[in-house]
């Protein structure tokens, strides 16, 4: 019996977790919490809002699903870490803000990290049992979003409506708008660099719009490896949770029997020049990725509350970014101040806008 612990229990992912949770009677939820919805009835121990780690600590899980939307996942994610239990992660911002704390503190607790996003969940599978040497890079498929096609011209004008518009994949409206800027595909950029131990001249976004495949690692023997199936998030989360055994799923297998085209192209970064912002957070290192998450969660949220245009989300972004000190973070507290600093940068742009 597993014992899970569900953080972001009334999101898309948490929702569909809870479906594996209740197919699968090895694993026992624990405890629930989300950010301000109700969620009684679900667990032994709920909570709304309040610190994550009291709850952790009151239920000793077994296995955390942060699915916290955020920076504001990143204590749970390093309270995981640090006590050796294992970690399902789809708070992907966690990882990003604070990668070299979250790997110091998994070296210390043991425990395993096993990435929840569909594309490194797939790559994390294409990986197993390789020895590092052997991998040349990775790939990681994006959508394209709703956007797909368009010039930044004619990205001046549209509305969240049109942003929560995704062709292929239902979440939550924070991370579908990072998929309609690509930002999205810029955070899992650095949260690859973290999870897998690769340089950023390692890992390569390419445009997939049927997100049939999910992620490819190239070998350095020339040969390639791909992972697909059907855009469903149940079968990374069914993975990670029940994880190493592989546990049934109701999603079906991908039918080859009528034909399959896969299509792929590279992001237009003149219309989405977050992909580019983040590669660039990334290889700068320190604060930086810290800093581009803290400003475009602002800017997101500006931008669905239609107080920024959406080509204003990029420009908020960088202004942040050039503006930030960048330094690296010794622990948790100068994490956050950064976290902070970032914030009132891309607050005080909102302003003169």
């Amino acid at each position: 019996m597993k014992r899970i612990a569900l953080l972001g229990a009334t999101g898309s992912i948490g929702r569909q977790a809870l479906e594996i949770v209740a197919a699968h009677p090895e694993l026992e939820l624990v405890a629930a919490a989300s950010g301000s919805q109700p969620i009684d009835g679900l667990a032994p121990q709920t909570q709304v809002g309040g610190d994550l780690t009291e709850l952790l600590e009151l239920s000793q899980p077994d296995v955390v699903l942060n699915a916290v939307v955020g920076f504001a996942g990143l204590p749970a994610t390093l309270w995981t870490l640090e006590r050796g239990v294992d970690l399902a992660l789809a708070n992907k911002e966690s990882l990003v803000a604070a990668g070299e704390l979250a790997l110091a503190a998994q070296r210390r607790g043991g425990g395993r990290l096993i990435p929840v996003d569909s594309e490194h969940s797939a790559a994390f599978q294409c990986l197993e049992g390789r020895a590092h040497e052997t991998v040349d890079s990775i790939v990681l498929t994006a959508s394209g979003g709703p956007f797909r096609g368009r010039s930044r011209a004619e990205l001046a004008d549209v509305t969240p409506e049109d942003a929560l518009a995704h062709p292929t994949w239902d979440m939550g409206p924070k991370i579908t708008t990072d998929s309609a800027t690509l930002a999205n595909k810029g955070l899992e950029v650095i949260e690859a660099h973290f999870l897998f131990g690769l340089d950023y001249d390692a890992i390569e976004v390419v445009v997939h719009p049927t997100s049939t495949v999910h992620a490819l690692v190239r070998f350095r023997d020339g040969g390639v490896l791909a992972h697909l199936g059907y855009p469903d998030m149940r079968v990374p989360i069914s993975f990670a949770l029940t994880y190493p055994e592989r546990a049934a799923t109701p999603v079906p297998a991908l039918d080859l029997s009528q034909g399959l085209t896969l299509e792929f192209e590279p992001p237009d970064l003149d219309a989405f020049p977050l992909l580019r912002l983040a590669r660039e957070a990334g290889e700068r290192g320190g604060t930086y990725p810290c800093a581009f998450n803290a400003a475009n969660e602002v800017a997101v949220a500006a931008f669905l509350e239609r107080r920024l245009p959406f080509l204003g989300i990029a420009d908020v972004v960088e202004t942040a970014l050039d503006a930030a000190d960048g330094s690296d973070a010794r622990d948790l507290d100068e994490l956050v101040e950064a976290d902070a600093q970032a914030r009132g940068l891309a607050e005080r742009r909102l302003v003169a806008a």
